[in-house]
């Protein structure tokens, strides 16, 4: 570039000197406010963006922990026995891959999975965004069945009046003027909520936890239909994007954060293995003591035979936590595939409002959540989990200007390959019971 004239020089002093020369300054910071935000941009993250990046881990963690992931848990454990740490454990590892992948890889580029797919492929974002508002769809008709069933063993409410009370206050939380905060702190206190009471049931029912311990890497059996279902459980469908998609509005973005991205992908799935974790030990106390479980609701007999009348109530209070956290996290996620990020924030919540009332309308129509609805969407998260993710490590791989020439991790990209193969597999097992269902 030139060298500026000196009359040059004087006459730009001239333009921002005195009132009218600090108006035009003043105007032109409001005129390019990305320009002002980029070089005022604080080192560390704001208070509210460390509270958006926990409930970011929290949102994704409990999107996972719904009413399936409960009665997964307990049925596996009754059938598996202590064994059933094994499958544990080799999930939780390849949850990790898989979301520590995902997150960096949106986190690094700033966009959403669904404007980076278009990217890859005009058109791939708009299906992926169908498949996930399908499954969601569906799976927030059993979670909002959840809540009603949550709030009848918790308070003995009708279970339909319980989901539609559950409903007002998913609504209310997307509704307030500070629905951001509002999501992030109701995400983290009810995961906290759900940990620490069922902590005190595991506690109480006394299980074999040397045994446990034992078979976490000495399996007497390996099931891998556990295994597989439990990672099509925590990290399918609109579940794996639910965490990665939250942290875009932390701010905590870009390659120069792309550690933290990493450290919070990993303490999120921890938060879920936690959960799982506990959740098992409770219900493995109980079987090991020998007590017979009713067959129509395992879990809540487990809870009562482990700590009487309050282990039922807390039951009820682990159950509803867990499909009202599931309930926002599906809304959220699905909403965040049919927008952009261009979308206002008022559209996006009112958008979110009208996706739980239609839920809520379809449940109150059907009665029930329908089974085979249900066993139907679950297939198409092993759909999603593999096109999804095949675009995550596409962009990771091929198109570093996507990713702001961010020179991805080869060691992580490698661990993404291996997670990616299962990915693929769990979709072909997943299209096989879908065919299975579609013939029934």
């Amino acid at each position: 570039m030139a060298p500026r004239d000196h009359n040059d020089v004087i006459r730009s002093t001239r333009d921002t000197s005195g009132p009218d020369g600090a108006l035009k300054m003043s105007q032109q910071h409001r005129q390019d406010p990305i320009e002002t935000q980029a070089d005022e941009r604080p080192s560390a993250p704001t208070t509210a963006g460390r509270s958006a990046l926990l409930g970011a881990m929290f949102l994704m963690a409990t999107s996972a922990i719904g009413p399936g992931f409960i009665t997964q848990t307990t049925n596996f454990t009754i059938t598996l026995g202590a064994a059933f740490a094994f499958a544990i454990v080799a999930s939780i590892l390849v949850d990790i891959a898989v979301q520590m992948n995902v997150w960096r890889v949106i986190g690094v580029s700033g966009m959403r999975a669904n404007e980076l797919a278009n990217k890859v492929a005009p058109g791939l974002g708009w299906a992926l965004a169908g498949l996930i508002l399908l499954g969601g769809l569906v799976f927030n008709i059993g979670n909002i069945a959840g809540t009603g069933l949550g709030l009848n063993a918790m308070l003995g409410m009708e279970a339909q009046l319980g989901a539609v009370l559950s409903v007002l206050v998913a609504i209310g939380i997307f509704v307030s003027k500070r629905a951001g905060i509002a999501l992030d702190r109701i995400v983290v206190v009810l995961g906290a909520v759900m940990i620490l009471l069922t902590l005190y049931i595991a506690l109480t029912s006394n299980p074999p936890v040397g045994a446990a311990l034992k078979n976490s890497v000495l399996p007497d059996n390996i099931d891998f239909l556990a295994i597989t279902t439990l990672i099509g459980g925590t990290v399918g469908g609109y579940i794996t994007y639910a965490g990665a998609h939250r942290l875009l509005e932390s701010g905590t973005t870009g390659p120069e954060n792309a550690g933290k991205i990493t450290k919070a992908s990993v303490i999120g799935i921890l938060v879920t293995g936690v959960m799982r974790v506990v959740l098992f030990l409770a219900i493995l106390g109980v079987v090991a003591g020998g007590a017979a479980l009713a067959k129509d609701n395992p879990a809540a007999s487990a809870f009562q035979q482990a700590a009487g009348e309050f282990g039922l109530r807390a039951f009820g209070i682990i159950f509803w936590a867990a499909a009202i956290t599931s309930v926002i996290g599906a809304s959220y996620t699905t909403v965040s595939f049919l927008t952009t990020s261009k979308t206002p924030a008022r559209t996006r919540q009112w958008v979110t409002v009208g996706f739980i009332a239609v839920c809520l309308g379809l449940f109150l129509a059907l009665g029930k959540a329908p089974v085979q609805l249900l066993v139907f969407a679950g297939g198409f998260n092993g759909v999603i989990l593999p096109l999804g993710f095949t675009v995550i490590l596409w962009v990771a791989w091929r198109r570093r200007d996507l990713m702001r020439e961010y020179a991805y991790p080869r060691w992580l990209l490698a661990l993404g390959a291996i997670a990616w193969l299962l990915t693929l597999w769990l979709g072909w097992q997943s299209l096989s019971g879908l065919q299975a269902l579609w013939n029934a």
